[in-house]
């Protein structure tokens, strides 16, 4: 089973200046093989392998010999990379592949001849060397590949990919069954009653943030020593918000999969979600992708299973006691009493204990209540007038309305 091992790597001021230089070589051959697949595909209508831009490469270098200062199977790995990137837009997985810039984030793979010496040292080919390491974790197997990356706030980090030689386990649903329903105002309320609140953390730094915006701003000369460093320090709040953000949904992820065997939440469209210029900022920054990611892959990593719902399922409009349709609420109404079984719901656990039985419903009949895989929107037919639902309960007054 392939695992991944993140860890902060130090260079030295030399190794650093190699980095720089090898993440140049790596963006220039992504970007001048992209152009020219792009390129040939437009004047002829026929697509270029991966395979044959890697013959590009010994051309390239007796052009521009530069490109001999970068371990010479980083620029491959680079091409093939890109190759991978045409597969997945192909197959729907990700947009056209785009160029790459020299601002923003830096990387550069290692495909083989890495090898961690010890706790505190990964050696790596060619002319970077033996680099300074934190190894937090213990590295057991074999060294496939290894990413060597910079961020924006000028810190470096390798991922170090494993295979440890044991096989996957096979999911078993024989346990707790536990359903997620993720919003705004609770990052996460799951079907036994549990709430966890919002992190919050582009509102917790959104000052410090913003005047150092300010001062980015200011600095109109680009090509100044005083923009570099106002720029470093937006990078730093940036990095400040990010970590904040992954650590309580690594906390909260493992949380859940250690007390439960089957994990089912949403399929959300939140490219779609945040087109809503209202909500945007919240959505983006709550990071509702990132842990459903971090659930997946964490579940069966130890045989537990992880199953997304459709999208369309009507999770908040189903009373979860009696199944009946209720009438489309606003966002601030946060419980609703059901004139059917009389009982007053939170608009969020309700939603919750729909999405768990909904996923019951999936792995014992393998059916469900919306269409098939749950990405066709359904028709809007008009209401009966004399149909009876339950409505919404403002304060202790209870209402009723027929339709």
């Amino acid at each position: 089973m392939l695992k991944a091992v993140k860890v902060r790597i130090y260079p030295t001021e030399a190794q650093q200046v190699h980095l720089a230089q090898a993440f140049g070589c790596v963006r220039w051959v992504w970007n001048q093989s992209l152009s020219i697949m792009t390129s040939t595909y437009q004047e002829t209508g026929k697509g270029i392998t991966a395979m044959t831009m890697k013959k590009s490469i010994p051309l390239w270098k007796k052009e521009f010999e530069w490109l001999s200062e970068c371990y010479s199977q980083c620029l491959q790995q680079s091409v093939l990379n890109l190759g991978m990137a045409f597969g997945n837009f192909f197959d729907g997985r990700a947009m056209y592949p785009t160029f790459k810039k020299r601002q923003g984030k830096q990387s550069i793979q290692f495909p083989q001849n890495v090898k961690v010496l010890n706790d505190t040292e990964i050696k790596f080919p060619g002319k970077l060397g033996a680099v300074k390491a934190i190894i937090h974790r213990d590295i057991d197997g074999e060294v496939r590949t290894v990413t060597v990356s910079k961020n924006p706030d000028g810190k470096y980090f390798a991922s170090i990919l494993v295979e440890d030689g044991i096989e996957k386990p096979n999911s078993n649903p024989d346990g707790n069954v536990i359903g997620i329903d993720l919003g705004l105002t609770d990052f996460a309320v799951t079907s036994n009653g549990s709430k966890y609140q919002h992190p919050r953390a582009t509102e917790k730094h959104e000052r410090n943030l913003k005047r150092k915006q300010k001062k980015l701003s200011r600095k109109k000369d680009k090509t100044t020593n005083n923009r570099r460093k106002a720029k470093l320090a937006v990078a730093k709040v940036n990095s400040k918000i990010k970590r904040v953000r992954e650590d309580f949904l690594h906390k909260l992820s493992r949380k859940i999969v250690d007390e439960n065997q089957v994990i089912v939440v949403e399929n959300l469209a939140v490219r779609n979600m945040v087109k809503n210029h209202c909500l945007a900022k919240a959505i983006s920054d709550a990071g509702w992708g990132m842990f459903c990611t971090m659930l997946k892959y964490k579940a069966e990593m130890v045989g537990k299973v992880y199953l997304e719902i459709g999208r369309f399922f009507a999770s908040t409009h189903l009373c979860s006691n009696t199944l009946n349709l209720l009438p489309k609420m606003d966002l601030s109404v946060r419980e609703f009493e059901c004139l059917h079984c009389g009982q007053r719901h939170d608009r969020d656990i309700n939603a919750a204990i729909n999405i768990r039985n909904e996923g019951l419903r999936i792995l014992t009949l393998g059916t469900s209540v919306i269409a098939p895989e749950g990405y066709v929107r359904p028709k809007q037919y008009g209401r009966k007038s004399t149909t009876v639902e339950a409505v919404v309960v403002e304060g202790r007054s209870l209402r009723s309305t027929i339709r």
